[in-house]
């Protein structure tokens, strides 16, 4: 699949390249699109003037809306001398990460010419480039070659890379490039007081609640009252325009009420407690189990899943994954999301997720998929940092 060539409309379209240094990102799928963002926005945290340059593989059909990429420019340009000349004479990015495949020799010729570093992120042995003819010399060292420096997350690639002669201090076998997070914090005063306020309560969590979502997850709780007569839960809503709506929805529904953002806190009597959304990172913390709402039609946006597992909550979900679909999907593999489809439904994993043993396996099994994206991104991080300068220092010695 290809693109026309670059034309002077469509040069036009982009914007002008910002001061400052540019990071390009290339990504060759949804998951390594939204890790790459997520990269940059961390990395724009530790160097203000840096910007973020993003292409992607014409093959993603969709990308989510993430922070961190500043300039999503479209697909790469093709590995065509002109377009790739028009492209970085643009853009001169002082480094570029290119994850996964479709690796473009023109390309990494002119970057090197324009000492450029670029690392390949990623890789995977389906992604690995072809030999182009049994018949003629094997080009694929002098393309890979041309990479600063090569990660893969698996073994065999790193093999593979052995026998083609790429020198070993140039491959680092790493974790997957996955999207980490960095949760929401909270007032370590105000944690200890709920939890003195709560004691042993079973509690369960409704996070990034739609005014839509309340019919059936206050059945599901009323439901889920009959055995458990002390549970808590705790909705916060996503749009703050909807908590007065929500606070008559609930009241109407007969369940008793503490209104947090209007100063009540809960006793024993209280069902419910609202919120907006302002205080997740304490709700995450207090309650072993949460709803990611926002999922419970099959058309929701869905959200990202990360921060409830971070934070040590067992993830119920709905139908409605959006972007996040790859994320639920890992989750529900390690045993740390369980998918639920009606009141009925959600009633009965709440239910079965408050036995503390429970929801403790989930939380362990989430938080292992957390620190596996987390530590690729902390070691990419580094290796970003150290390039950038060592260019930097080069510019101004010369």
């Amino acid at each position: 699949m290809s693109r026309p060539p670059i034309t002077s409309d469509s040069i036009l379209r982009w914007p002008s390249r910002p001061e400052g240094e540019v990071l390009w990102v290339h990504a060759s799928t949804t998951e390594r699109y939204m890790a790459l963002c997520d990269l940059g926005n961390r990395m724009k945290s530790l160097r203000p003037d840096l910007s973020i340059l993003v292409t992607w593989d014409l093959r993603i059909a969709s990308r989510p809306l993430v922070d961190g990429c500043d300039l999503a420019v479209g697909p790469a340009p093709d590995d065509i001398p002109i377009d790739v000349r028009i492209f970085l004479d643009h853009w001169r990015p002082d480094l570029c990460i290119w994850s996964g495949g479709d690796l473009r020799r023109g390309l990494m010729r002119q970057m090197g010419e324009r000492e450029i570093d670029t690392l390949l992120v990623d890789i995977e042995v389906s992604e690995l480039p072809d030999r182009t003819s049994r018949w003629l010399p094997d080009q694929r060292r002098r393309l890979l070659d041309r990479f600063t420096e090569i990660m893969t997350p698996s073994e065999h690639v790193k093999s593979q890379l052995l026998r083609l002669g790429v020198a070993p201090d140039r491959i680092q076998r790493t974790s997957p490039l996955r999207l980490s997070t960095t949760p929401p914090g909270c007032n370590s005063d105000e944690l200890t007081h709920m939890q003195s306020i709560l004691g042993s309560r079973p509690i369960w969590f409704s996070a990034q609640t739609e005014l839509g979502d309340l019919p059936t997850i206050l059945a599901a709780h009323r439901s889920a009252l009959r055995l458990l007569h002390r549970l808590l839960l705790i909705i916060a809503i996503s749009d703050e325009q909807q908590l007065g709506a929500t606070r008559d929805a609930i009241i109407s529904s007969g369940l008793q009420l503490a209104d947090w953002d209007s100063g009540e806190e809960p006793d024993e009597y209280t069902q419910v407690l609202l919120s907006s959304s302002e205080d997740t990172g304490l709700w995450y913390r207090l309650s072993p189990l949460c709803l990611l709402a926002g999922s419970l039609t099959s058309n929701s946006a869905g959200q990202n899943p990360l921060d409830a597992a971070a934070l040590g909550s067992a993830i119920l979900h709905g139908p409605g994954l959006g972007t996040h679909a790859t994320l639920y999907q890992r989750l529900a593999e390690f045993g740390a999301a369980k998918q639920i489809d009606g009141a009925e439904d959600l009633s009965q994993g709440v239910l079965s997720l408050s036995a503390p043993d429970q929801a403790a396996e989930m939380a362990l099994a989430g938080w292992k998929i957390v620190t596996e994206g987390a530590g690729m991104t902390d070691h990419l991080m580094d290796r970003v940092q150290d390039l950038l300068d060592a260019r930097e220092d080069r510019h101004e010695s010369s």
